[in-house]
């Protein structure tokens, strides 16, 4: 039935590829399955399901299925929750960790660190588990556990976590909110695996009612100094351009050494040596979100009208590539009750790769290991899933549950884009199964949205750290919100 309504073909081969593969999705699959419900499946009933059916297992009134996806998703319902405690006055917008060299008096050692942007325009670096050990003064914030959602675990029984650290002088007031982070190329994840140190950080500012947003680097390739000469870190902070707008978002153009920022002009990319600005697109509906795909040959840019625009940012060397092609798009009639039939926008854009949600674009993410499929999210509480390749046909992939209205919110995908995580304007965490659609997770435990989070996919704990905190080598996400910070972690 599955795949007569899906128009697969019913050949067993490439049928069981699929299955066998958990990291395929479904390109021809335009109409989702309807939601499963994970609560009535358990680790020992997909063992027994296992060993009485071998790799593939089949539930009562389900369809068959992969043992390695179920036990994942089952791992994925049951996190555990930690809140650091005095965090709540950070305000935390944007969020990034780091492996880096860290310079202390007793000699150069490697370390986590954490970089957060708080929309008081604070940028601070802090050390992860080394308990100011390396420092004479600073801010402690211990980590209280507030959810376990493991069975037979109690608070009792919770293993501590490392505490987080920030040292005096780690924290630098920027002229406004921090709107963006993104981490230069020795700052990738594909390096932080790879135990590469830290190179280049970017960042933006959002601007104020007096002035614009800015563009900054930090370099790292130095050794980290949070201790007596922190002026030495900071002596890499540069900016590179001012605009007379907001900043909205910003990517990092690792083959050209360019910032390429979303604004409330539209799109622009600046060369991060020469510093030369270059608009490759422009709207009057501001560019909420972006993501490179394509080998970054071109950028997807979420507009505030729900439009999302495929653009070519490179620099043309034509004499007239400062002449941006004027375009009509179509407003869909679902777009917030709009009775405009088209909207215009100025740039080498690709018409018919251009798509519209009901809503304002909250955010974008483009997949690692096939670049064509890309999540977005909507303000309205949309998110999908969509292959740019076959993007008239409509989403590949839909999420139900999650709730928005007009918050910026930032999706989460996990290092084997297994899932997608997203905060909510109810205050709940929610967790996805990227290939199937179906809800994990669904849980409040802060006050307020989480709305930006960070993924750390090494096991950091060294062996001379203290006994008491258990090695973390398994997945885990930062989370932050104007509540403060928390550390989510699957088994």
């Amino acid at each position: 039935m599955i795949l007569r309504r899906t128009g697969i073909s019913p050949s067993k081969a490439p049928f069981r590829a699929l299955l066998l593969n958990p990291r395929t999705l479904l390109p021809k699959l335009l109409k989702p399955l309807p939601i499963r419900k994970l609560r009535n499946r358990t680790l020992p009933k997909l063992l027994q399901a296992r060993e009485l059916e071998g790799r593939h297992v089949i539930y009562p009134h389900y369809c068959r299925c992969n043992f390695a996806e179920e036990y994942d998703k089952i791992q994925a319902s049951k996190p555990v929750v930690w809140r650091y405690r005095g965090t709540d006055k950070m305000g935390v917008c944007a969020l990034k960790h780091l492996r880096v060299d860290l310079q202390t008096l007793q000699g150069q050692t490697e370390t986590d660190v954490l970089l957060t942007g708080s929309i008081n325009g604070s940028l601070s670096f802090s050390e992860v588990g080394g308990v100011g050990q390396y420092f004479d003064d600073g801010t402690k914030w211990r980590a209280d556990c507030v959810k376990n959602f493991v069975k037979g675990k109690t608070f009792e029984h919770d293993e501590m976590r490392k505490p987080v650290f920030r040292p005096n002088r780690a924290a630098l007031l920027m002229p406004s909110r921090i709107s963006c982070i993104r981490l230069g190329p020795k700052c990738s994840p594909q390096a932080e695996n790879d135990g590469s140190v830290a190179g280049r950080v970017l960042f933006t500012t959002l601007g104020s009612e007096t002035s614009g947003g800015s563009v900054y680097t930090l370099g790292l390739v130095e050794p980290l100094n949070l201790g007596p000469g922190i002026l030495n870190t900071w002596s890499g902070l540069e900016e590179i351009a001012s605009f007379r707008c907001t900043l909205w978002t910003a990517e990092y153009d690792y083959n050209r050494h360019r910032a390429v920022i979303g604004t409330s002009l539209g799109g622009a990319s600046v060369d991060l040596e020469t510093r030369m600005e270059t608009w490759f697109l422009r709207c009057k509906s501001d560019v909420f979100a972006q993501q490179i795909i394509n080998s970054g040959n071109v950028i997807l840019c979420g507009l505030r009208n729900g439009a999302i625009v495929t653009a070519d940012f490179r620099e043309k060397r034509e004499s007239l590539s400062d002449r941006l092609i004027s375009h009509r798009i179509p407003y869909s009639s679902s777009i917030g009750g709009c009775k405009k039939e088209w909207f215009k926008l100025k740039g080498d854009i690709f018409p018919s790769h251009t798509i519209r949600m009901p809503s304002s674009i909250s955010s974008l993410v483009s997949l690692q290991f096939d670049e064509q499929y890309f999540l977005a999210s909507a303000m309205d509480g949309s998110i999908r899933l969509y292959d740019h390749r076959l993007l008239q046909r409509g989403a590949v992939q839909s999420y139900e549950g999650h709730v928005n209205s007009h918050t910026r919110i930032q999706l989460g995908v996990d290092p084997t884009e297994r899932f997608v995580t997203s905060g909510g304007e109810d205050c709940k965490l929610r967790s996805w199964s990227l290939k199937s659609g179906e809800l994990l997770f669904e849980e409040k435990f802060s006050d307020s949205i989480v709305s930006t989070m960070c993924y750390k996919t090494y096991s950091s704990c060294k062996a001379e750290e203290e006994n008491q905190y258990k090695r973390d080598s398994s997945h885990g996400a930062w989370l932050g919100s104007h509540e403060g910070l928390f550390y989510m972690r699957w088994l």
